[in-house]
């Protein structure tokens, strides 16, 4: 089993930035495949960013490209996603997910939440205008 367990949500202006933390446990960091998830309320569960165990290959949606950047520090178990120039439209809880040793063949791939099957409790994120 992984615990996944997110911080850093709050409440920030448009225009503003935030860090998301996601610390993990119960496997080795080192071999998990990680992303980050967005859910407003009403809509699906959407792929942000992900990374790769090694850390050597990262995916993001078109949504956040150049404005959000997904990173890892596996000597801490933690993932992180950094979030600049937020917009209103990126209000939603953002969710922390894990996968073992998958090598993933496309971005929607990477991005899709049937992929992962070890999911964090969320952090919200607001963003007023």
């Amino acid at each position: 089993q992984v615990q996944l367990v997110e911080s850093g949500g709050g409440l920030v202006q448009s225009g503003g930035s935030l860090k998301l933390s996601c610390a993990a446990s119960g496997k080795t960091f080192s071999e998990l495949s990680m992303a980050w998830f967005q859910q407003a309320p009403g809509k699906e569960r959407e792929g942000v960013a992900s990374i790769t165990w090694s850390g050597g290959t990262t995916y993001y949606a078109d949504s956040v490209k150049g404005r959000f950047t997904i990173s890892r520090e596996n000597a801490k178990n933690t993932l992180y996603l950094q979030m600049d120039g937020l917009k209103p439209e990126d209000t939603a809880m953002y969710y922390c997910a894990a996968v073992l040793w998958t090598p993933f063949m496309t971005t929607a791939e990477a991005l899709g939440a049937s992929s992962y099957n070890y999911w964090g409790q969320g952090t919200q994120v607001t963003v007023s205008s």
